[in-house]
């Protein structure tokens, strides 16, 4: 092979790694685009369609004399979000006094006179009560439970602690209530009790459980996990900051007779 043909294949050859550097370049900055732009169009996509969905059943029960809309050349999004705000808090604030307790208690004694639908009420109210009332309780802790099979291991939710005799079993038996979600949606999935030495109890927070789980385990938190007994046991082995030494209080002056 002569020089010149050698001048040639290097020509080529350095001209195709800038071809593929550049293509290279246009697909990373492709991606990065779509990883900016993806989550702001879902959320203003999500935003948009919850206010349309409130504006589509409330506005039509909007008096004409009321509704803005009448009067403007433009309909004005999110009219049906604000009513129904101002409506469930009416609502509230009228569940606190005695007429309206006196209404809500005969409104459930009704509701639960009711066969079939007094089930779907009761359940899906105890729910509620749980997720948004200032006595309810969400997930306590996140931990790790083998599901589906041993040596499996999955990430759960810690919902409560119970004793055995409140599902059936022994009673004085320590249990918890956990709950396994699937991916990548977290709210469906499986409950079951488990006894307390057979749960390891993670130090991540249930927001990042659940970023874990919608992620499908490509988002983890930025701390290392541990388990609670490991935490307890550093801080057990911590030495113990000296207290620092009482003041002598001087002694009284005897007064001169």
């Amino acid at each position: 092979m002569t020089d010149q043909d050698s001048g040639k294949e290097g020509g080529r050859s350095g001209g195709d790694d800038q071809k593929g550097s550049f293509l290279g370049r246009l697909r990373t900055y492709f991606f990065t685009g779509v990883v900016i732009i993806a989550p702001a169009a879902i959320t203003v996509w999500a935003t948009l369609w919850f206010i349309s969905l409130f504006d589509s059943v409330v506005k039509p029960m909007i008096p004409l004399h009321y509704n803005p809309d009448t009067y403007l050349p433009f309909k004005v999004p999110g009219t049906g979000l604000v009513v129904a705000l101002l409506m469930i808090t009416a609502v509230g604030a009228l569940a606190a006094n005695l007429v309206g307790r006196t209404l809500i208690g005969w409104w459930d004694s009704l509701i639960h006179k009711t066969p079939v639908v007094r089930s779907v009420y009761k359940g899906t109210k105890q729910i509620f009560e749980t997720l948004f009332s200032e006595k309810g309780s969400s997930f306590r802790y996140v931990c790790l439970v083998e599901w589906p099979r041993r040596d499996a291991w999955s990430i759960a939710f810690i919902s409560r602690e119970l004793d055995g005799s409140e599902v059936g079993l022994e009673q004085g038996r320590p249990m918890y209530a956990v709950y396994v979600s699937t991916t990548p949606n977290p709210t469906s999935g499986y409950v079951f009790f488990a006894d307390k030495e057979d749960v390891k109890v993670l130090s991540m927070s249930v927001e990042d459980g659940l970023k874990l789980v919608i992620s499908m385990g490509l988002v983890f938190p930025d701390k290392p996990m541990a388990r609670p007994a490991e935490i307890a046991a550093a801080r057990l082995a911590a030495p113990a900051t000296p207290a620092a030494p009482a003041k002598k209080k001087p002694a009284p002056r005897k007064r001169a007779r």
